[in-house]
């Protein structure tokens, strides 16, 4: 696996270990901005690490008891030392280990002097 590989991935990691554990600067962190998200045909644009937060996660979401969040699968697609496309699935679970949901999603990891974070998503998830 190339560095570049290793970086993206690492990325996406340590996002959903935020993300489960409701950290905004931390979910934020792992970002540049301004971030994109595109989602049931419509394109979000979080313009500054300020917009976004897991308030943004939770109101968008149909969250109904969800707890904790599970990468299926993180594909690189391809890249390079600039730019990393990343096929992912994740499924969403409640505290009793139920589904919620599975997703598929492109996410876009950029190096941007020297730091490695998701510049964009698009994604079927909610």
């Amino acid at each position: 696996m190339q560095d570049f590989e290793q970086a993206a991935l690492d990325v996406l990691g340590t996002y959903l270990e935020k993300l489960n554990a409701q950290d905004s600067a931390g979910m934020r962190d792992c970002f540049h901005f301004p971030h994109y998200r595109i989602a049931g045909g419509k394109m979000q644009v979080f313009e500054t690490a300020e917009d976004y937060s897991i308030d943004n996660f939770h109101a968008r979401t149909d969250t109904g008891g969800w707890a904790y969040t599970k990468w299926d699968h993180r594909k690189v697609v391809h890249g390079d030392e600039t730019k990393v496309h990343v096929d992912v699935q994740f499924t969403r679970y409640r505290a009793d280990d139920s589904v919620l949901g599975q997703y598929k999603s492109l996410w876009i990891v950029t190096n941007r002097d020297g730091k490695w974070g998701v510049m964009a998503r698009s994604s079927y998830a909610a």
